[in-house]
């Protein structure tokens, strides 16, 4: 056992490591300077000797550079044969190590690393090891593919690498793992690093490791030192996703992971959170390679703001910057909880790990707390005027923060001064925060306390007014084009318009009550020659199923004559589509 003690990260750099100068002066520039604790332990061990190693510690500690500045100085560039092997369990992860070894390797162009993976072309990466390569990372299914096409020999590896060990053996990759490890060369060293230390990673420990080195950073199983870890109690599963809304809004700031428990949660959440206005997309099995690259391109791009996922897509995510991790479902695996966990807080930065749970999931808590060595806050739902005050103030630090570009504006500001020269300081801070800050008032005002929530209506606060409108598919409409038409030609902000139903020659829209009065610039006006009209509808339940009535009188005869004059202009296009196709 090897459980070196930690010394203070800042009290070291990386110069003073035996480093070889081209590995330094990559470091260097990769504004590397002090090693965190994982490569403290790890580094000077490994530069040392030759030694297998199961090293514990949290994603997002600096685990890569951990095992390959050693795994560098043991390469020899001459040999152009596979001498290393990394196996990590996603491809988002296998990609990310390979750029970072190259990132490291880039004063040595002797030195190839190679990334194969499922989802790519095969062909092109065979071609790729055919050149000759040093360096293998690798996804488990891809490999073991690789190995029976005879596209790979694994031989002469030197030294093993299992980059979260825990989540490929979670993943199920049992098999495949074992298969890889018979291929490689008997006396190589094994690197083993993992956040968790399950059964599974203990038996691979167990039958293919020599005498290994175990590095601790933190206890086995302990989440991240740097994580604020809080729950919610909600009275029923009725309100969850009323509260998740609620923290959404609570945290201006947030740019964060949803997880839900199944494939379809993951889509309805996303689904119901982007036509509540937010800025959301799902990430989950069911999406091909390319839909999954597009919306993770979107995401480490801060183009959306929160992701939506199940665990297994979301494994091998590595973005420094997440700032919570929201479990909107408690797994039912303690060590799931960790990886989750661990998305956020990375790279030394804090971060605050979110749990909506039932009365009856509230003893998982206790659980957790035991398994994690972590306090677990219980924290109420935040109340709507908690929420305004919250976003009133961001909002002020922000325009307080706000860097003008004064030679993109100067030619406006002015005509901008003399338009607001009657108004004074006051009075225009006044009005600039109220435009911004409306919203969340109108919303919030009437707001419950979702803390004291039994089995009333959780939408009966928001006092909106649902509207029918005689436009739908037919005039080229989906959900979100209508709301963006709706908040063009009325002013109602389109974060304002919600809950929006399209069918096929009319929909349904739901609006606050306030924003009522300014749906008058839309009716009567003219579309697809046809007059715009639009109506109040009131649902009622009847028997199980909903009923809808349009304004407070009957179903009358201008109504009905107005249905089948919008079904037989829909039929008559389609009748046009059919002939012109």
């Amino acid at each position: 056992m090897y459980n070196t003690e930690t010394q203070t990260q800042g009290t070291i750099t990386f110069k003073d490591y035996p480093l070889l100068e081209w590995i330094q002066k990559a470091i260097n520039d990769l504004g590397y300077q002090h090693p965190t604790p994982i490569q403290q332990q790890t580094i000077p061990l490994l530069l040392e000797k030759d030694t297998d190693i199961i090293a514990l510690a949290q994603t997002g500690t600096g685990k890569t550079a951990a095992f390959s500045i050693p795994m560098l100085h043991k390469i020899n560039p001459e040999i152009k044969h596979p001498q290393a092997l990394i196996i990590a369990p996603t491809r988002e992860l296998c990609v990310q190590i390979a750029n970072d070894i190259k990132n490291l390797s880039k004063y040595k162009p002797e030195i190839h690393t190679v990334a194969v993976y499922g989802g790519a072309n095969i062909e092109t990466q065979i071609n790729a090891l055919k050149k000759g390569c040093q360096i293998i990372a690798a996804t488990p299914g891809r490999l073991v593919d690789l190995i029976d096409r005879r596209a790979v020999d694994l031989s002469d590896i030197k030294i093993l690498i299992l980059d979260e060990a825990d989540e490929m053996l979670n993943m199920g990759f049992k098999d495949d793992i074992d298969y890889i490890i018979d291929q490689t060369f008997d006396n190589k060293q094994t690197w083993l690093f993992s956040a968790t230390m399950p059964p599974e990673v203990a038996r691979i420990a167990k039958n293919y490791m020599n005498h290994p080195v175990e590095i601790n950073v933190g206890n086995k199983n302990a989440a991240a030192p740097n994580i604020e870890h809080i729950y919610y109690v909600i009275s029923s599963n009725k309100h969850r996703y009323l509260a998740l809304k609620r923290i959404i809004d609570y945290y201006p700031d947030i740019f964060g992971i949803i997880f839900c428990r199944t494939k379809a949660d993951t889509q309805k959440i996303a689904d119901q959170l982007i036509k509540d206005g937010y800025s959301a997309d799902a990430l989950h099995g069911d999406l091909s390679q390319a839909q999954r690259d597009f919306v993770m391109k979107r995401f480490r791009n801060h183009q959306i703001q929160l992701l939506v996922a199940t665990d297994v897509a979301a494994r091998g995510i590595d973005i420094d910057n997440i700032t919570h991790v929201i479990n909107y479902d408690l797994p039912d695996d303690l060590e799931v909880y960790t990886h989750r966990s661990g998305r956020t807080a990375r790279a030394g930065k804090s971060g605050i790990s979110i749990a909506i749970v039932t009365p009856s999931e509230s003893k998982k808590i206790k659980d957790l707390e035991r398994f994690t060595k972590a306090k677990f806050h219980r924290s109420l739902i935040p109340t709507g005027i908690q929420v305004c005050e919250k976003q009133l103030l961001y909002l002020v630090e922000r325009i307080k923060n706000t860097s003008v570009d004064e030679s993109a504006i100067q030619d406006y500001l002015p005509a901008v001064f003399e338009s607001l020269k009657d108004l004074s300081k006051e009075e225009l801070i006044k009005k600039l925060v109220w435009e911004e800050f409306n919203r969340f008032y109108t919303y919030y005002q009437n707001a419950p306390d979702i803390n004291n929530l039994k089995d009333v209506d959780v939408s009966s606060h928001r006092q909106t007014q649902r509207y029918f409108i005689n436009l739908g598919e037919m005039d080229g409409f989906n959900w979100r084009s209508l709301k963006d038409f709706i908040s063009d030609e009325t002013g109602i902000p389109v974060t304002n318009i919600k809950n929006t139903d399209v069918k096929k020659t009319f929909s349904f829209f739901e609006i606050s009550s306030t924003d009522t009065d300014k749906l008058s610039s839309l009716a009567g006006k003219s579309f697809n020659n046809r007059i715009i009209s639009i109506e109040k509808s009131n649902k009622e339940k009847q028997g199980g199923h909903k009923k809808t009535e349009y304004s407070s009188d009957k179903f009358s005869h201008k109504k009905k004559e107005f249905f089948k004059n919008s079904f037989e202009e829909g039929n008559k296009k389609e009748k046009r589509k059919r002939i012109y196709k």
